[in-house]
C-alpha cells in the first residue's frame, strides 16, 4: 500500500520546508512596510500633588 511507505511521504516532507526556508522565508523576510512612523521622543510630563481635601 503507497499510504504505508515512509520513503515518500519523508520525501514529501523534507521537500516542502525545503520550499518553505528556501522560498517563503527570505520573502517574508524582504518585507518592507509602507507606514513606518519614527519613534516619538520621550516626554517628562509633570505630576502634581493631588490637593484636594477629603472631608
Amino acid at each position: 500500500m503507497p499510504q504505508l511507505d515512509l520513503e515518500i511521504w519523508f520525501m514529501m516532507l523534507i521537500h516542502s520546508w525545503f520550499a518553505f526556508l528556501v522560498i517563503v522565508v527570505p520573502k517574508v523576510l524582504a518585507h518592507s512596510f509602507t507606514k513606518v512612523t519614527p519613534p516619538k521622543k520621550a516626554q517628562k510630563t509633570e505630576t502634581k500633588a493631588w490637593d484636594w481635601p477629603w472631608h
